[in-house]
């Protein structure tokens, strides 16, 4: 069999992807970056920027758009930034070009669970890939167009051992971009995902009007409901007090560089969801993350206050100012 040629393939050329893409490339990597968007890998060879996600901002000319799956499927590493509810059909679309005679590396960048099946993200790579191919995750508090322009940023590599989180964290490390390694692969993903709906949660606060002060209790308190459902499916408390759980959950709910922190903002002061997304032009993974956490909280009997009251709010119509009533009226105990 012929060796796959010596290039790093992005699947998704949203914001996070192409930023991504950019960081792979000052790494001295030619990157491939597929779009599935009809037109989109096109518009992008000719301006040499991607104008529909991060303006402004030239490519370079280690990456080369690309609409041709096939050839992307093909390189010798692969880093999938796609939504949520697209991840599993692109690894079934993977599966079929994986090599059977050398060492294949998947890494993805998406945050949050399998919508329906609330699935991490890695028990779907296991249901679909299996031993086929080795799996990583790459985290942490990074916004894409800061990470796309080169400012300094930490973000967390995580496998299944030190070895493949070691290689695969190479991939991604510059003079502007330190890269830490972890084995805890489900806490890591948890962490990315969790944040996202305590990020939707901080923007509802502010977009009522409700100041720091909540803003402060809301993150403090959405760690605590982060580090009970982590660890009761299986993640390290250290995890959580890391970059892939503190440190983004503090980036995610105190700045308006978040999506999900913008479609809270847009629900606090009243605004349809629809349109905020809209508006927005890319997925807020924290709203259907709200379902999967309410989902998962039930089944396991864990408090997490915050999360259920988001998703009363977007799932049910719950008026934000009862969400806040019921949480302030709770029960008081001891702080734990």
């Amino acid at each position: 069999m012929n060796a796959r040629p010596s290039r790093t393939a992005v699947i998704g050329a949203g914001s996070w992807g192409t930023a991504l893409a950019l960081l792979l490339a000052r790494c001295q990597q030619d990157i491939l970056l597929w779009s599935g968007e009809g037109g989109h890998a096109e518009a992008m060879a000719q301006s040499q920027s991607n104008e529909a996600y991060l303006p402004g901002i030239p490519l370079g000319p280690r990456i080369t758009p690309s609409d041709n799956f096939e050839e992307a499927a093909n390189a010798s590493r692969l880093v999938l930034a796609v939504p949520s509810h697209a991840f599993r059909e692109v690894l079934m679309q993977l599966k079929a070009h994986l090599p059977q005679d050398e060492r294949c590396y998947i890494c993805w960048g998406t945050k949050g669970f399998e919508p329906d099946t609330s699935l991490l993200l890695s028990d779907v790579f296991e249901e679909v890939i299996g031993e086929d191919a080795v799996p990583a995750v790459v985290s942490g508090p990074s916004f894409a167009g800061e990470v796309a322009r080169g400012l300094p940023s930490a973000l967390t590599v995580a496998a299944a051992n030190d070895k493949d989180a070691s290689v695969v964290a190479a991939w991604f490390r510059d003079a502007r971009t330190r890269v830490y390694t972890s084995t805890d692969i489900r806490g890591v993903q948890l962490g990315g995902a969790i944040k996202n709906v305590m990020a939707v949660a901080a923007g509802i606060s502010d977009g009522l009007g409700f100041g720091a002060n909540a803003r402060a209790a809301l993150i403090t308190r959405g760690l605590t409901e982060l580090a009970r459902l982590g660890e009761a499916l299986g993640g390290r408390p250290e995890t959580f007090m890391g970059l892939t759980g503190l440190g983004d959950l503090i980036l995610t709910c105190t700045d308006d560089q978040s999506r999900n922190r913008r479609v809270g903002l847009a629900i606090g002061r009243g605004e349809d969801i629809s349109r905020a997304l809209e508006t927005i032009g890319q997925e807020a993974e924290g709203l259907n993350t709200a379902r999967e956490l309410f989902r998962k909280s039930q089944a396991l009997e864990v408090e997490m206050p915050i999360s259920e009251q988001v998703y009363r709010i977007v799932f049910e119509g719950l008026d934000p100012e009862l969400a806040v009533t019921a949480l302030l009226s709770r029960e008081a105990r001891p702080e734990r």
